[in-house]
C-alpha cells in the first residue's frame, strides 16, 4: 500500500511524522511525506519519499494579513492535490491538511487524521487553533469549535464548496462535512500522550490518542566540536529556543535570554539564530536534534510548541514557556499543570521575569522525569500502523 502522509506548517509539525512513516514502512508499505521544501531533509534522511508542498508558513508568522493566509492556503491545497495524484493508496492528514479529505473522496481512497493537536470540538479546553487563552465553559469551548470548523477556513474543513467544486464533488458545505465526519467516525489519531493531555470523555469514537509519533533518528550525526566541548566545559546549560521569533525579533529575544541567564547565574545554549561562542558560558547553536540535546540540559526555555514540547517532556528537563499563538498556550498550561514548568510567561517578559522562572523550575527535574517515564511506556505509532493495515485488507 503506499501511504502518504500530509504535514502542513513548519519544522515541529513534520519532524513527528518521520518517525511514524518509518514504522509504517517497517510494516511493508511505501511510506511519502508531503511537506514544505525546506524540510526535504528530515524525510529523506528518514529513508521515505518527499513530495513537496508549496508556499511557506513561517512567512506568516506574527502577521494577520488575511489575504496572504488565503493565497497560502490555495498554495496548500495544490500540493495536497499534486500529492496525492503521484500515487497513494491511503492518505493520512495533519490537522492543517483537511483538504486532503475531498482529495482522498475524489480519488477514491481512504483518509484518516494523524493530529497533533487536539483540534476536534470538546468541553475540556476551548479550541487550540483559535484565539482563546481562557475557557468559555464546557458549552461554551464545544461551541465556538464546531464553529470553527463549519466556517471555511484553511485550518479546518477549508473552502469545502470550491474545492469540491473543483474536484468533481458534490457540493457540500464545511458544517456538512463536520457533520459527515462526525457521523461516519472518521477515525483520528493523535500523536501526543494521554498522560499529557488525557483524552476527553466527551470526543466521539474513533478519535484516539495513542501516544507521541517520536521523530525518526538522524543516521550518522554528531554534535559540533564546539557544542560537545561547551557541554563537557561544566554542569548543564539552559537550552533557550527562538521559536517563532524572526529577524530583529529574535535578536532582542538573544539579549533577552543572555541577561536573564546571567541573573540566574547559569549556563546556556542558545537556539536563536545565532551561533558560536556569545560568552564564556553561553553558546549559540544551529540545528541541533533536540532528542540529543535536551537530556543534557537542566532546563528547556521555548514557546510551548508541540513538538518541543513533546521533545523536553520525553527528555525527562523541566521547562520555561513563553507562549504565542496556535495550540502553544494549551501546551504551556498542560506542562504548569503537571508540575514540570512554572505558570506560562505571556505579555511583556523582563530578563527579570525570565529569570525567576529559569531558576525556580530547574529544581523540577525530579516530576519531570516521573511524566518521561510514563510516556516511554507508551507507543503511539503502533495503533496507527494497525489501522494501516486494515485499511490495507478492506481496500
Amino acid at each position: 500500500m503506499r501511504v502518504v502522509i500530509i504535514g502542513v506548517g513548519t519544522r515541529g509539525d513534520v519532524a513527528p511524522y518521520t518517525g511514524l512513516g518509518a514504522r509504517i514502512r517497517a510494516a511493508g508499505h511505501e511510506v511519502a511525506i508531503a511537506a514544505h521544501a525546506p524540510y526535504s531533509s528530515l524525510v529523506t534522511d528518514a529513508g521515505l519519499d518527499f513530495r513537496v508542498i508549496p508556499g511557506d508558513p513561517t512567512a506568516l508568522l506574527g502577521t494577520r494579513n488575511w489575504a496572504a493566509f488565503a493565497g497560502y492556503a490555495r498554495q496548500v491545497t495544490d500540493g495536497i492535490v499534486d500529492a496525492t495524484t503521484a500515487g497513494a493508496d491511503l492518505l493520512l492528514l495533519g490537522a492543517s491538511a483537511s483538504a486532503g479529505y475531498h482529495v482522498a473522496e475524489a480519488m477514491g481512497i481512504p483518509s484518516m487524521g494523524a493530529h497533533l493537536q487536539p483540534v476536534e470540538p470538546t468541553g475540556d479546553f476551548p479550541p487550540v487553533m483559535g484565539a482563546f487563552r481562557r475557557s468559555l465553559g464546557r458549552w461554551g469551548n464545544r461551541a465556538a469549535a464546531r464553529l470553527l470548523f463549519a466556517a471555511p477556513s484553511p485550518a479546518h474543513s477549508g473552502s469545502a464548496k470550491k474545492l469540491r467544486a473543483r474536484l468533481g464533488l458534490a457540493p457540500m458545505s464545511s458544517r456538512a462535512v463536520f457533520r459527515r465526519r462526525e457521523s461516519s467516525r472518521w477515525p483520528v489519531f493523535h500523536g501526543y500522550s494521554p498522560s499529557v493531555l488525557p483524552r476527553p470523555a466527551d470526543w466521539r469514537p474513533g478519535l484516539e490518542v495513542p501516544g507521541y509519533w517520536w521523530p525518526a533518528p538522524r543516521p550518522g550525526w554528531t554534535p559540533p566540536a564546539d557544542l560537545a566541548g561547551f557541554l563537557d566545559a561544566g554542569p548543564p546549560p539552559v537550552f533557550v529556543g527562538s521559536g517563532s521569533h524572526r529577524g530583529a525579533a529574535a535578536e532582542r529575544f538573544t539579549e533577552l535570554a543572555l541577561a536573564a541567564l546571567r541573573l540566574a547565574g547559569l549556563r546556556g545554549v542558545l537556539q536563536t539564530g545565532v551561533t558560536g561562542p556569545l560568552a564564556d558560558d553561553m553558546l549559540g547553536v544551529g540545528e541541533v536534534p533536540h532528542e540529543w540535546l535536551f537530556p543534557r540540559m537542566a532546563a528547556v526555555v521555548h514557546h510551548a510548541g508541540a513538538g518541543t514540547t513533546a521533545a523536553g517532556l520525553r527528555a525527562g528537563v523541566p521547562a520555561v514557556t513563553m507562549p504565542v499563538w496556535g495550540d502553544q498556550p494549551l501546551w504551556a498550561g498542560r506542562l504548569w499543570r503537571l508540575g514540570v514548568a512554572p505558570a506560562p510567561l505571556t505579555g511583556r517578559i523582563t530578563a527579570e521575569r525570565l529569570a525567576r522562572a529559569v531558576a525556580e523550575a530547574v529544581p523540577g527535574r525530579t516530576r519531570a522525569e516521573e511524566i518521561a517515564g510514563r510516556i516511554a511506556a507508551e507507543d503511539g505509532a503502533a495503533p496507527v500502523v494497525e489501522a494501516v493495515e486494515r485499511a490495507c485488507i478492506t481496500s
